[in-house]
C-alpha cells in the first residue's frame, strides 16, 4: 500500500488517532478530554475540553521559537505602488496593539466584530487581533453593497465594525465609509463603535461619538495578550456569497480549524516553515481566511497580501512579477485568473521577462478547471498544475493531489483523490451509492474532519436542512459528478447545472469541457434553457482569446460539431453565441444561475458579489438578440 493510501485509510478507519497525532503540532494550553465527540450528531465536535489560542499559534509561538525576524506578510500593492514586509515580531506587535484597542472599546471573549476591509495588512491584523482576545470575527468582502453589509450587521450583531477609508479597484477609488454609514443606517442593530483605518489616497469624515481613527486609537492603548478559548468556541463567521434574506453564516471553531489548516499546509501544498506561499484571493472569501491568513501563518510560512489583479495591474505579467520578486514557491488562485491571463497573452510571452526558478507548483480551485486551461498552464509554467476541490463550508480541500504526502498521477478534469479525513461517496437521488463511473450526487460520510463548518451561526435548523437532511448520515455538497475505477473524483458542477434533455440527464460542465478545447475560446459557459418539446436545451456562451479575428459563425459551427463528436447528438447543443465577457463574482465564479434565470425569463436578484453589473446587462442584451426568453 502506498504512503498516501495508508494515511488515507487510517484517517477514515481511525479518525480519532489520526487527528490526535496531527494535533500534536498545535500548542494547547489544555489538552482535550475527547478527540471526537459524537454524542449529538450531526453536530460533531473535535477536541472537546481542549483550550488554545489561534493567534498565539499563528504569530507568537514563531517569535518565541526564535523566528521573529522571518517575514510573515509581504504586502504587494501595484495599485498603490507599495511593497511592505512585516516580520513575525512586527506582526505580533501590531496585532497585540490592535487587540488592546478592541479591548479598550469593550470587545470581550465571545463578542462579534465585523471587518470590512480591502486587501491590506491591517485586514490580517484585525482578524488576528479578534482571535487573540477570543472575539468572533466576520469578514465581509470590502466593497459589498451597503444593503448586503446591513444584512450581515443585523445577523452577526457586532459590538464593533472595523473598516478602511477606501480601496482601489482597477483605476477607480472606492470610498468605503459612505457604504458603511449607509449600512449602519439601514441596520436595526447598531455597532457601538466603528474603527476606521485612513489610507493616504482617501480619507473619511468620522462621526463624533461613534467613529474612531485606527492609528490614534492604537497609539493610546496597551497591547493585549492571548486569551485561551475552548477548542469548540467559534473563531469566525463567514457568510456564503450571494446570501439573501436570512443570511447563511458558516461557523468555524478554533481547535479543529488550527489542526486541519496546519496539517494541510504541508500535506496538501507541500509548504514548510519559511517558504513563500501566495494565495491570490481576497480576505473576504474562504480562501483568504484559510490560505492568505491562517494556514500559512499557523505553519510559519511567509504569506502574500496582493492588492491587484491578474491583468491590468499593470499587464498580463502581474502574477509572474510577484512570483519572481518574492521567490514564491506555490501559487493558489482560481482558474478564471488564468483564463484572463490566457485571453490577454495567449502565447504567455510576458513570462519570459521573469525568473521563475523559485516556483514549484500552481494550485487552482473555486470552479471547475477546464482541460484547455490546465494544459495551457502546465505547458507554460512547466510545473505541476494541481486542481483541488473544496467549499466555503469545508474550509479546506475535500479532493486534491496531496503533494506533501505523495504526488499522484494527474487526470485532466479531476482534482484527483479524496484528501485524508474526507470519506467521499456518490449516491443517487434516493441516497443509494452508485457504481464507479456513474454520475450522481457527491456526498461526504459523516463525521466531517476537523476544520469544516460546525454549524450555521444562530441557525442550527438551517444547518441540518441545508446540508444534512437530504442524505441522512452524509454531508450534501450540492455538487454532482462521479468517481472512476481508480478512485479519482470528477466534479461536474452544481446539481443545478445538470439538465434534462428529453429524459436524458446531461452535465453542462461536460459540454463546457468540450467548448474550452477550441483553440480560439478563452472561456465559456453552458446553461440550461427551457424547451417545450425536450424539457431543456443547452445554450453555449463563449469569449474568444485576444487577437482572434474570425467570423463568429464559423466558430459557432465548429463548437456545435465538437460537442456532437465528443458527447453525441443527444447533447442537442445547437445554439452558441460569442460575447465580450461573462458575468462573474469578485472571486471569479461565472454567474451561471443568474444567466439561466435571464434566459428562462425568471425573476432574479442582482448578486451582491458581482464583479461588474454591466456584464449582466451585456448578457441580457446578447440573450435578447437570440430570442431569449423564448415565448
Amino acid at each position: 500500500m502506498s504512503e498516501f493510501n495508508e494515511l488515507f485509510q487510517k484517517s477514515i478507519d481511525q479518525p480519532d488517532i489520526f487527528w490526535a497525532e496531527a494535533a500534536e503540532d498545535i500548542n494547547w494550553t489544555k489538552k482535550w478530554d475527547k478527540i471526537l465527540d459524537t454524542s449529538n450528531p450531526p453536530f460533531y465536535r473535535w477536541f472537546s475540553g481542549a483550550e488554545l489560542n489561534t493567534c498565539y499559534n499563528a504569530v507568537d509561538r514563531h517569535v518565541e521559537s526564535g523566528r521573529g525576524d522571518q517575514t510573515a506578510i509581504i504586502y504587494d500593492s501595484p495599485v498603490t505602488d507599495t511593497i511592505r514586509k512585516l516580520s513575525y515580531k512586527e506582526l505580533q506587535t501590531e496585532v497585540a496593539q490592535f487587540a488592546g484597542a478592541l479591548k479598550n472599546q469593550g470587545v470581550e471573549k465571545g463578542d462579534t466584530v465585523i471587518i470590512y476591509m480591502p486587501m491590506i495588512p491591517e485586514a490580517a491584523v484585525a482578524m488576528l487581533a479578534c482571535a487573540r482576545i477570543g472575539a468572533v470575527h466576520s469578514v465581509v468582502f470590502g466593497g459589498f453593497a451597503a444593503s448586503e453589509l446591513a444584512i450581515r450587521i443585523d445577523h452577526a450583531q457586532p459590538k464593533v465594525l472595523v473598516t478602511a477609508s477606501g480601496a482601489v479597484e482597477g483605476k477607480k477609488i472606492i470610498a468605503y465609509k459612505p457604504l458603511v454609514d449607509s449600512a449602519i443606517e439601514q441596520s436595526d442593530h447598531q455597532p457601538e463603535k466603528c474603527i476606521v483605518f485612513q489610507r493616504k489616497f482617501i480619507t473619511s469624515d468620522l462621526q463624533e461619538g461613534r467613529d474612531l481613527d485606527w492609528n490614534e486609537l492604537v497609539a493610546a492603548c496597551e497591547p493585549a495578550g492571548c486569551v485561551a478559548v475552548s477548542a469548540t468556541d467559534p473563531l469566525y463567521i463567514l457568510y456564503t456569497s450571494g446570501t439573501t434574506g436570512a443570511p447563511k453564516g458558516v461557523m468555524r471553531d478554533n481547535g479543529g480549524h488550527a489542526v486541519a489548516l496546519y496539517w494541510s499546509m504541508k500535506n496538501v501544498y507541500n509548504i514548510d516553515a519559511g517558504d513563500v506561499f501566495w494565495s491570490a484571493s481576497d480576505v473576504g472569501w474562504v480562501v483568504g481566511h484559510s490560505y492568505i491568513i491562517y494556514g500559512p501563518l499557523l505553519k510559519g510560512a511567509t504569506t502574500i497580501i496582493y492588492e491587484g489583479k491578474p491583468i491590468g495591474t499593470p499587464d498580463a505579467g502581474a502574477f509572474w512579477r510577484v512570483i519572481s520578486e518574492h521567490k514564491v514557491k506555490v501559487l493558489f488562485t482560481a482558474p478564471t485568473a488564468f483564463r484572463a491571463i490566457k485571453k490577454m497573452d495567449p502565447t504567455g510571452s510576458f513570462l519570459e521577462k521573469y525568473d521563475m526558478s523559485s516556483f514549484e507548483a500552481l494550485y487552482l480551485a473555486g470552479e471547475r478547471l477546464d482541460s484547455d486551461t490546465y494544459h495551457w498552464a502546465s505547458k507554460l509554467l512547466n510545473t505541476p498544475v494541481i486542481d483541488h476541490w473544496w467549499q466555503t463550508e469545508t474550509g479546506w480541500a475535500i479532493v486534491g493531489n496531496c503533494r506533501g504526502i505523495e504526488e499522484m498521477e494527474v487526470k485532466a478534469g479531476s482534482p484527483t483523490l479524496p484528501v485524508p479525513g474526507y470519506d467521499v461517496r456518490v449516491v443517487d437521488d434516493a441516497g443509494v451509492e452508485v457504481p464507479a463511473e456513474t454520475e450522481g450526487n457527491i456526498v461526504i460520510k459523516l463525521p466531517l474532519p476537523p476544520g469544516t463548518l460546525v454549524s450555521l451561526w444562530k441557525n442550527e435548523e438551517r444547518f441540518i436542512s441545508s446540508y444534512m437532511k437530504t442524505f441522512p448520515g452524509y454531508y450534501e455538497t450540492s455538487d454532482g459528478g462521479f468517481i472512476d475505477k481508480d478512485g479519482y473524483v470528477f466534479v461536474m458542477g452544481r446539481i443545478d447545472d445538470v439538465i434534462n434533455i428529453a429524459g436524458h440527464r446531461l452535465s453542462t460542465g461536460a459540454m463546457e469541457e468540450v467548448l474550452s478545447m477550441h483553440p480560439d475560446v478563452a472561456e465559456c459557459a453552458v446553461i440550461g434553457t427551457d424547451d417545450q418539446l425536450k424539457g431543456q436545451l443547452p445554450l453555449g456562451l463563449f469569449v474568444v482569446k485576444a487577437g482572434v479575428d474570425r467570423d463568429p459563425e464559423d466558430i459557432k459551427s465548429e463548437l456545435v460539431k465538437m460537442v456532437r463528436e465528443k458527447i453525441g447528438p443527444i447533447a442537442c447543443l445547437r445554439e452558441t453565441s460569442q460575447v465580450e465577457r461573462l458575468p462573474k463574482t469578485r472571486s471569479g465564479k461565472i454567474l451561471r444561475g443568474t444567466m439561466r434565470s435571464i434566459a428562462n425569463g425568471k425573476d432574479y436578484r442582482m448578486p451582491s458579489t458581482i464583479d461588474d453589473p454591466t456584464s449582466l446587462e451585456e448578457i441580457t442584451g446578447a440573450l435578447g438578440t437570440m430570442g431569449y426568453p423564448k415565448n
